[in-house]
């Protein structure tokens, strides 16, 4: 080996080497370290604070393997995820929500966990919550935190009005519900607001309470939309109470759910339907001496049932350091600290460990009432299904829009998600 080539190797040698310390996931650096990086969408005060101390503690424990916390955001992360995954430089570990992993998952982005996952972890969380991160045969996240839709009344309005109040032994049927808005309702002041800037989820999701299915899967695998008589009572019910009994405002109707809370507090509204951790934002900015409290959403032919789309932690395909990333979600998913983790994102654990502990059993703030409803949520009816992201935004949102608005009626709501809607997703599917 003459002088030139050998100067060529070690040149060759150090940029190399260069180029492996530059990249947060490569092999183990000089100092012995494995580094993944964990985007997390936590963005409450609390949930940022428990996260990224549970990363500290993690990392004082494994000072061989390092995670380095990167913030991202639930306003952007599709996208993001996408442009990441596809110009080779995604997280290792990935915050997201199970709605939102199908195509990742179908597209080879995500690392299938099915021989990673400890047992521990498998046995706690129900199989109804690991439905919604298995495509094919593959799991390719772990599902952690969920929060039903409920119901936030104004206590002392639904005391004054005489009206049976609901628990979740005995809830309110969509026809009792519509019944009692119009009951709360007049001289200015509302039953109920609901706040439907984003509709879809909140219909499908709700409308499994009304025996409401909406995607089929046939034997071939594909997916078709057929709107059929479950998945009409909740659009029907809010349009009803919209535009016939003018007992829901319609201003509501292109707002979010914080945009509500006001109107709440002032008493225009008796009741509005929002997420479980909007009790947070309730709890911050309610008046002194707003009496206020959570009511479990209408039941139909199929109960209290409800879709959700847990959070979900998942690894990238691409992450050379699988076996130590799942290590660290099976730490950060300990009973003790999803715990935490919930009680910062004022949500729901997955875990049934997690879920029996005490200070999510208490009646104060409705933690209570929801994890009765634990039980009763399934996987959003969306999950697995590819170019769903497509069909929300383009066919289902306008739709249920121009209908809760009363532009459209029901015939040609059903026409438009079933025709356009199955044309979108007979692209995903070929």
């Amino acid at each position: 080996m003459n002088r030139m080539t050998r100067v060529r190797m070690l040149v060759g040698a150090i940029a190399l080497a260069l180029l492996l310390a530059g990249c947060s996931s490569g092999p183990a650096r000089d100092d012995g370290r494995v580094t993944l990086r964990f985007q997390s969408l936590a963005w409450q005060q609390e949930s940022v604070a428990a996260t990224r101390e549970l990363v500290d503690e993690w990392n004082a424990l494994h000072p061989d393997i390092r995670v380095e916390y990167v913030q991202g955001s639930w306003d952007s992360v599709h996208d993001q995820l996408l442009t990441s995954f596809e110009g080779g430089e995604a997280p290792d570990i990935v915050h997201d929500a199970s709605d939102d992993l199908a195509d990742f998952a179908y597209g080879g982005h995500l690392a299938d966990l099915t021989d990673l996952l400890p047992e521990r972890l498998t046995s706690d969380i129900p199989a109804l919550s690991w439905q919604s991160v298995t495509f094919g045969d593959g799991v390719y996240g772990v599902p952690f935190l969920q929060e039903p839709r409920v119901l936030i009344a104004d206590a002392a309005r639904l005391r004054e009005s005489g009206v049976r109040v609901p628990t979740p032994e005995h809830p309110w049927s969509w026809a009792e519900f519509r019944q009692v808005t119009k009951e709360l309702s007049g001289d200015g002041r509302y039953g109920v607001a609901w706040p439907l800037k984003e509709p879809v989820s909140a219909t499908l999701n709700l409308s499994l309470s009304a025996g409401g299915r909406l995607f089929h899967r046939g034997a071939d695998g594909k997916v078709t939309v057929r709107f059929e008589e479950g998945d009409e009572v909740v659009p029907r019910t809010v349009h009803e109470q919209v535009n016939t009994d003018r007992s829901a405002s319609s201003t509501t109707l292109g707002s979010g759910g914080s945009d509500t809370l006001p109107g709440l507090f002032a008493g225009k509204y008796a009741m509005v339907p929002l997420g479980f951790s909007y009790r947070q934002q309730i709890v911050q900015q309610a008046p002194e001496g707003f009496e206020w409290q959570v009511l479990p959403a209408p039941a139909g032919a199929g109960g209290l049932a409800q879709g959700v789309s847990p959070q979900t932690l998942s690894v990238a395909e691409d992450c050379p350091h699988k076996k130590e990333a799942v290590a660290f979600l099976d730490f950060l998913l300990q009973p003790r600290n999803m715990v935490r983790l919930a009680l910062g994102d004022w949500m729901l654990p997955t875990g049934r460990q997690a879920l029996a502990d005490p200070a999510l059993r208490t009646p104060e703030h409705g933690w209570a009432v929801g994890a009765a409803l634990a039980s009763h949520l399934r996987p959003a009816p969306a999950q697995s299904v590819r170019g769903y992201p497509e069909w929300k935004d383009k066919v289902a949102t306008p739709a249920l829009q121009e209908y809760y608005s009363g532009a459209i009626g029901l015939g040609e709501l059903r026409k438009r998600l079933e025709e356009d809607g199955n044309l979108v997703l007979a692209r995903y599917q070929r």
